[in-house]
């Protein structure tokens, strides 16, 4: 084997190893995030109960606040609040279709 063909082999490698290292980190993201759609289910339905509208733009802000301050770099923070911003708007939409389905669940 030439010493490119072994420079070549351990970079594969090493690309496999950091590949791995993201597969257990989804495994890890995907259960939080599932754990923070069931808080936000929770969540509408006291709103519901409460009079309170799904938007809160205040607490939209606050939470992408505190994971901005958290970001390393100013590159990170700004795709940290584009990812949040996505599940924030994913976690909206999850709790109108609660509140919806509560809503007809009770009008029965």
């Amino acid at each position: 084997m030439t010493d490119r063909t072994i420079n070549n082999n351990a970079q594969w490698q090493e690309l496999d190893a950091w590949r791995k290292k993201i597969d257990a980190i989804d495994h890890q993201l995907s259960s939080l995030l599932c754990e923070r759609l069931h808080c936000a289910q929770h969540i509408s339905s006291l709103k519901s109960r409460i009079g309170e509208q799904v938007l809160q733009p205040e607490r939209e802000k606050e939470v992408l606040h505190n994971v901005i301050i958290h970001a390393d770099s100013p590159e990170t923070a700004y795709t940290l609040e584009k990812i949040y911003r996505c599940i924030l708007e994913e976690s909206r939409l999850l709790q109108h279709e609660w509140k919806n389905s509560q809503a007809d669940i009770h009008s029965r």
